[in-house]
């Protein structure tokens, strides 16, 4: 697959997660940061990233640089996704569930900050195993880049649209 240029884009940018974690060395304690950061133009296309370092601003701006380094295009219909997937990443497992224009985002904290960086505006979710933030959202990513519209189903099998639909 073709790398996104995120050069030419401008891209939101949702802090999800930061992790503080600390080295006790003979003068006392080291804290360190990481953060999880997700990116998207709100339009179908999101990246995720973590940066590490000593302070948390510098962690962030780490983050959004690996993120726009990783980006994907999902395929969306409408408002919502174009049919259910349960994405999975080690513990992390993600129900997501087209709904009807109207609905809004119901998800938590890390899948929502996804799917509102995808620019999905109507869909149902739900975190089936782990709340690890950090397999949440790869476990989302995941599950958005498997999603196939019709029209990409169609043209992979050589047939019309509606041979595939019926």
């Amino acid at each position: 697959m073709a790398r996104i240029d995120a050069s030419k884009m401008e891209l939101n940018e949702s802090v999800v997660a930061i992790n503080r974690v600390s080295k006790t060395v003979k003068g006392g304690r080291i804290m360190k940061f990481a953060a999880l950061v997700v990116v998207g133009d709100g339009a179908g296309i999101i990246g995720f990233g973590i940066g590490k370092a000593g302070e948390v601003p510098d962690a962030i701006r780490k983050g959004i640089e690996n993120a726009k380094k990783n980006l994907i295009k999902v395929s969306l219909k409408g408002s919502t996704i174009p049919h259910e997937v349960i994405g999975k990443f080690g513990a992390g497992e993600v129900l997501l569930k087209p709904a009807a224009p109207g609905t809004g985002v119901i998800a938590g904290g890390p899948v929502r900050a996804v799917l509102e960086a995808a620019g999905v505006k109507d869909i149902r979710t739900k975190a089936l195993r782990s709340n690890n933030p950090y397999n949440v959202v790869r476990a989302t990513v995941q599950g958005l880049s498997s999603l196939r519209t019709a029209e990409e189903v169609a043209a992979v099998r050589g047939k019309t649209v509606k041979e595939i639909v019926g």
